[in-house]
């Protein structure tokens, strides 16, 4: 991870960052109210938040639902791609999401996006399948990856939202 990358949970104070990052990034983008409701309401969500001198640069989440795990979405502010931030981010939800019992991760990428498609396939990721005319914007297909290698969960691993007695 660069040195000057670090890797939290999302709060409610990264909203606005996050929603003008995923603005910036998708043609159909989630709205602020939507991660919030992700955060408060979302049981099976869980996000991180990438920082670079204590701004957000980027984010990440999933959905998961007993050993399965759906990636819901990552974005790296433009002008800092490139700099090892994505992986990084990437990497620490896939360690998350076994920490939290995951056997697996899937999620859906533009057939266009070669650049994450490399990212994803550097990491374990293999492509499953396809769904045609995903994306509302265009009518663009989406590769649906997996990745079955998930990293070894960290057995001291604890979260009040999962820990029970």
């Amino acid at each position: 991870m660069p040195n000057d990358c670090v890797i939290r949970r999302m709060t409610l104070d990264d909203l606005e960052a996050v929603a003008a990052i995923e603005a910036a990034t998708f043609p159909t983008p989630w709205s602020r109210d939507s991660f919030q409701q992700e955060l408060e309401r979302n049981v099976a969500a869980r996000y991180l938040v990438a920082e670079m001198e204590g701004q957000v640069i980027g984010y990440a989440g999933a959905w998961i639902i007993l050993d399965e795990s759906h990636i819901t979405n990552i974005a790296i502010e433009e002008s800092r791609r490139g700099l090892g931030c994505g992986r990084a981010l990437t990497t620490a939800l896939l360690q998350y999401l076994s920490n939290l019992g995951a056997a697996y991760a899937t999620l859906e990428v533009r057939r266009s996006n070669l650049r994450a498609q490399n990212l994803y396939k550097s990491l374990g990721f293999v492509e499953l399948g396809v769904r045609k005319r995903y994306y509302e914007d265009n009518r663009e297909d989406a590769l649906i990856m997996v990745c079955d290698h998930m990293p070894a969960a960290d057995p001291d691993f604890e979260e009040n939202e999962t820990v029970h007695e």
